[in-house]
């Protein structure tokens, strides 16, 4: 299996306390979860095409995948707006607003 460690810059996700929360384990869990849901719809959907499945069937699959990956963006974008947008906008951090806006421009593309 691929390594897909992230080296990214630290963020508030990463460097705040336990105590004052990122996201939680329990959300950690429920978006592992359906991430392993989604990958096995992904391989479901690669089964097919290489069975040569019928195309619109093939079709709803992807858009069922699709669906399920913008309801784990959501719910990630939600604590990210309760975890850290907040948090920093308390601290004065003009810099949030534009990084926000960026990521809610490339999210709804």
């Amino acid at each position: 299996m691929e390594d897909f460690t992230v080296l990214s810059k630290e963020t508030c996700c990463s460097t705040q306390k336990k105590e004052q929360g990122n996201y939680s384990n329990d959300l950690q869990n429920k978006v592992i979860k359906r991430m392993n849901r989604i990958e096995g719809q992904v391989k479901g959907i690669k089964n097919m095409m290489m069975k040569k499945a019928y195309c619109d069937d093939i079709l709803h699959q992807i858009s069922a995948a699709q669906a399920a990956l913008d309801s784990v963006s959501r719910v990630l974008l939600e604590s990210h707006i309760n975890m850290c947008v907040i948090e920093r906008l308390k601290q004065d951090d003009p810099a949030v607003v534009k990084e926000f806006l960026t990521t809610i421009s490339k999210i709804t593309k």
